[in-house]
This record gives structure tokens, C-alpha cells and sequence, in this order.
């Protein structure tokens, strides 16, 4: 799931055909290591995706629609300065290495022309976005990489650009056989697929597992157990990879999963897989990547905004998971209390044979056929008084057992509706969503109100579905909302739907008084399912019944609501895409 050399080289030529003499006209930082840059030229626009995630390092064009921060920061402030109306003169790429230099024409403050360029180095943890000015020098760097954080090589503003360190690797598209042959029977023993990510600059491990594949008829041979013919085998399977690419007949290939979900990408058909994964040829390079990474991209993207609403609900799980531990554990201990109160009453039938001073006192227990005893005895206390002590001790355990019940029902309930949240929260896509979550949290007494007081709440409205056949369907986007559209907004004999045991989102087709046919049910299922905890699962079971089946429990948290009279339809959530789109 690596973006390499080669595939990059596919992206440099899909980016300067449309782009070289566009103009920037607008850049945003929707995150802390993301760029998007808007450029317009005759007759089109468009949006260049650049990231140095270290877990999706890419550029690419894209058009998923990117919610933006209020505040840019200052990285953005500083693109926007530099390049706004700048024009795109140039790509390069060196050799096969995971970098483009974007050159860009553009006036200094004394209005001479000049060239500055954006450097954008793909290269997972070590990825990196830079603006380099005429002179050669950093301008500034969206990760700045100090002394203490590397001794080979820092990136500060002002410091010269300097190219990472060159890799002893060889060109795909110009191997040499016999050295290959060598590095592979002379190297370290290890698999051949790694021994070629090792040896083999521009190409990723899918690749490399695609060559082992063929050259080894699938068993991925050691290196120091390859023979002479398969040795052959994957210089010749290089070589007419590499001429595929030499004469632009690399081709756009994304994996996908039973599921429906993509879990990998690559410049060429592989065969690897067999048909435990579908393997389907995309339109471009970048339409590819921009399926491949925008649902994912959009919970990275929105988790890094809301990473400290994501530590204070983890942590308020764990502390009432582990509050519920601690009172399960009690309860436990309560249920012994019938002991207690057995030995109680042997202690009061036997008062003649117990002195006061005993510690101990072996007595017969006729709840269990008369079968000897041990019963602990205070020798400070006389046998009446060890024997309320032991009443009294049961009375205690029996009203802790009363209370703690109660205590873990109440805990539990909390516990359901924080994890409620965090599901909510990781589904979020935009900052009003998580705005309204933590308005939520601040209702419910959990996070204090840092709202100014000339700060309106968010106001939002459900997400909205048509159905095949024309029914509006609306699911909650928190807990709040949740309520409102099942309790206030629908009529009695809407169709509510929710998924059975899992964690999600009220979902609501509105009837306006017609018969709903089974395709509306089974596609608002899919809907109900996708907003669910149940997402990434094959199979998702979600019940459905009429609203006016549907109560609140009085005193229940937001979002809570039990139900009768109900059915049951299993779906599909990977259905949801082709159904709605990337709603």
C-alpha cells in the first residue's frame, strides 16, 4: 500500500498534462500535513491533493470535498503568500525516487519574476512538503526536522535544500540482470520478495510479491535456494514490466476485498491474490488513489482535529470500565452472604458449647446434611455478640449487593452511551459534526462550556438519502439529533430503523402517510448499517419497526431508546457507495 517510484512517474505525467501553465488560485490546509491546491486554467480547474502523512504519503488531483478549518495555520498563511496567482512551469522527478519538485513562476516582493518551488518527498514516516525559494534555501516546511530529531539531514527555514540520502538500489526500468542475479545469491538469505524491496529502486512490496510470484511459482524461494532459471525468470519478468512502463502502458489497478473495500493499489494486473480479492482497473492514477484514500483520509483528517475529544472519551471509558471492574467485583463478593448468615444462626444454636476467648469452634451444618464446619470466632466477643456480628455482617453484604446492582446498571448505561460517542465521533467528517459532539458532552455534564457567549450552537440538519423509489431517508449525526428526528421530528407511522446491538445512528424514512416498499426498507437498512458501528462488517442485522413502537426510557441518556414489534433485515454495508455515492 505504497505509493512508489514508478506509479509516481504515472502521476507526474497525469499532472503536468493538465496542469503546467495553470495559476494557483486558492490553497487550504485541511490538516496538519495536508495541502490542497486549487488551479485554474483555459477552460478548467481543479484540486491537487498533496500529503506527507506518514501512513499515506501522495499527490494527487482530487475532487472530495474538503472541510476546511476556521483558522488557517500558519503553514498555509505562508503557501498562500508565496504562491497565490503563481503559475506551474515545471514537474520534475529524479530518476525513480518517491519526490516531485513543482516548480512555480511567480513575482518577489519587488516584483521580479522568480521560481520557487514545492518539494514533495513521499517517503512514509520521512514524507515531507517544502517551499524552496530562488535562492535555493527553505523557505519553510510543513514537518520542520531539527538536529535532535535527525543527524543526517534537517529541514529548518533558511537552511540550504539538500536531497535525502542516496539508496544503493537498482532502476527498475534499466536492470542490469547479472548484478541482480549476484545481489540476490550473494545478499542475505531471506525471501525474494524482500530481497527485491531491497535491491530494487521505484516499486513497492506488491510488486515485488507480484515478481516472486511469477518467477516462483508462488512460494516466495529464499534467495540463497533460488535456481539459475528462476533467477532468469525475474530478470525477465522485470524487464517486461519495466517496458510496459517505458511505453506508457502501465495501467491504474486498485485490490478490493470481499467486503468491498480497497486494500491496496498498484501500476499493473497482479495475479497474487487469486480470487480472494478483485483486482479492477481504474480510469487514472489519481481518480484511483482518491477512492482509494478519501474515506479514510476524511477519519485521519478529522481525528487529528479532534484528538483531544478523542483522549477525553477513551479515557472516560476506561475510567468507568475499570469503576465497573472494581463494583463486579464486590458484587461477587457479596453473593457469599449467605454464609455468613448460616454461620450466624449455627453460632446462636450452639451458644451452650462456645465459650467467650474461643477463636475458632468446629460445628455441625444442618443446611448441608450435618457436615462439620469451621466458624471463625472474635475472642474479645461473647458467643451471642459473635453471632450478631456475623447477622450484621450479612445484613451489610445484602444491602451492598441491592446498591451495587444498581451502581453497575447505571454504570454500564454510561459506559453504552460513552462508546455511543466515540462511534459518533470517529464517523465524524466535518468540524460542525464535532463541534455538536462535544455541545453534546458539555450538556451532559462531562466537558466544562468554553463557548463565548456571542457563539451561537451548531445547528445541523440530519444526513439525507433518496431511496430507489423516491422516500427521503435521514439518519442522526449525534446522539441529540438522534432524538430529535425519532421523538419530535417523525410521525407515528414512519419507519425507524437501527441496528440490532451495535452502536449507531438513528435512521427514519419518512412515509408521508404511503405503503413503503421492501427495496426503500432494505436500502434505508444499508444506510443505518454504514452510519454503525457494524461499517466494516459483511454482514450487518438491522431492526425495523414504526416509530410510534419506538419510547424513550424516562431519565436515559441522549440517543437511547428501546423498541417493539419489530423485524429484522441483514444487510450489506459495502453496498452503501454503489446505492449513495461517498456521501
Amino acid at each position: 500500500m505504497a505509493l512508489d517510484g514508478i506509479m509516481l512517474s504515472m502521476l507526474k505525467n497525469e499532472i503536468a498534462e493538465k496542469l503546467i501553465g495553470a495559476r494557483v488560485d486558492k490553497i487550504h490546509q485541511p490538516s496538519k500535513e495536508e495541502l490542497v491546491i486549487s488551479m485554474r486554467w483555459n477552460g478548467g480547474s481543479g484540486k491537487l491533493l498533496v500529503s506527507a502523512s506518514a501512513s499515506a504519503p501522495r499527490i494527487h488531483f482530487t475532487e472530495s470535498a474538503v472541510d476546511n478549518p476556521k483558522n488557517p495555520p500558519m503553514f498555509c498563511m505562508l503557501m498562500r503568500k508565496h504562491l497565490a496567482g503563481a503559475k506551474l512551469v515545471d514537474i520534475e522527478q529524479f530518476g525513480l525516487e518517491r519526490m516531485l519538485h513543482l516548480s512555480f513562476s511567480t513575482y518577489n516582493e519587488f516584483g521580479d519574476p522568480v521560481i520557487v518551488k514545492l518539494a514533495v518527498e513521499i517517503m512514509g514516516r520521512h514524507s515531507n512538503i517544502m517551499l524552496i525559494g530562488p535562492d535555493g534555501r527553505i523557505i519553510d516546511a510543513i514537518k520542520r526536522v531539527t538536529a535532535d530529531m535527525s543527524s543526517v539531514r534537517q529541514v529548518m527555514p533558511g537552511m540550504g535544500y539538500v536531497f535525502p540520502p542516496a539508496q544503493n538500489k537498482l532502476n527498475t526500468l534499466d536492470i542490469d540482470g547479472m548484478e541482480l542475479a549476484a545481489r540476490l545469491k550473494n545478499g542475505r538469505d531471506i525471501p525474494l520478495s524482500k530481497a527485491l524491496m531491497e535491491n530494487l529502486d521505484g516499486v513497492s512490496p506488491i510488486v515485488c510479491r507480484e515478481i516472486s510470484e511469477i518467477a516462483t511459482n508462488g512460494f516466495d524461494t529464499r534467495t540463497h535456494d533460488l535456481s539459475n532459471e528462476e533467477c532468469g525468470l525475474v530478470v525477465d519478468t522485470i524487464e517486461i514490466i519495466a517496458d510496459k512502463v517505458k511505453n506508457s502502458k502501465a495501467e491504474p489497478h486498485i485490490i478490493i476485498d470481499d467486503s468491498g473495500h480497497p486494500v491496496d493499489f498498484t501500476f499493473m494486473p497482479v495475479i497474487q491474490y487469486g480470487t480472494t480479492m478483485e483486482v479492477k482497473k481504474c480510469e487514472n492514477f489519481s481518480s484511483m488513489l482518491d477512492k482509494f484514500y478519501s474515506e479514510r483520509s476524511g477519519a485521519d483528517r478529522m481525528k487529528q482535529r479532534s484528538n483531544d475529544l478523542f483522549k477525553f472519551v477513551v479515557n472516560l471509558a476506561d475510567r468507568i470500565s475499570r469503576k465497573l471492574d472494581i463494583q463486579r467485583q464486590e458484587l461477587a463478593r457479596s453473593t457469599e452472604r449467605e454464609i455468613l448468615r448460616i454461620k450466624g444462626e449455627l453460632i446462636h444454636a450452639n451458644l451452650w458449647m462456645i465459650e467467650k476467648g474461643m477463636t475458632s469452634v468446629v460445628l455441625e451444618n444442618y443446611y448441608e446434611d450435618c457436615k462439620p464446619v469451621e466458624v471463625k470466632l472474635d475472642p474479645r466477643l461473647s458467643p451471642a455478640q459473635n453471632a450478631q456480628h456475623y447477622f450484621s455482617e450479612y445484613r451489610k453484604a445484602d444491602t451492598a449487593e441491592k446498591m451495587l446492582r444498581k451502581f453497575i446498571e447505571k454504570g454500564e448505561a454510561e459506559l453504552s452511551y460513552i462508546e455511543s460517542v466515540f462511534d459518533l465521533l470517529s464517523r465524524a467528517r466535518t468540524d460542525d459534526e464535532v463541534i455538536a459532539i462535544r455541545e453534546e458532552l458539555v450538556a451532559q455534564g462531562y466537558l466544562k462550556n468554553h463557548r463565548k457567549n456571542n457563539q451561537k450552537p451548531v445547528k445541523l440538519m440530519p444526513k439525507e438519502y433518496i431511496s430507489s423509489d423516491g422516500f427521503r431517508i435521514l439518519c442522526g449525526r449525534n446522539n441529540i439529533q438522534n432524538d430529535k428526528l425519532t421523538f419530535k421530528d417523525s410521525r407515528k407511522h414512519d419507519i425507524w430503523l437501527h441496528t440490532q446491538k451495535i452502536h449507531g445512528s438513528h435512521t427514519v424514512i419518512i412515509t408521508e402517510g404511503r405503503e413503503v416498499p421492501d427495496t426503500t426498507i432494505q436500502q434505508a437498512a444499508i444506510v443505518a448499517a454504514y452510519n454503525s458501528k457494524g461499517r466494516d462488517s459483511s454482514l450487518v442485522p438491522v431492526d425495523y419497526t414504526e416509530i410510534k413502537n419506538v419510547k424513550k426510557p424516562s431519565g436515559s441518556a441522549p440517543g437511547k431508546a428501546v423498541y417493539e414489534h419489530y423485524r429484522t433485515a441483514y444487510v450489506r454495508p459495502s453496498q452503501f457507495e454503489n446505492l449513495f455515492g461517498n456521501k
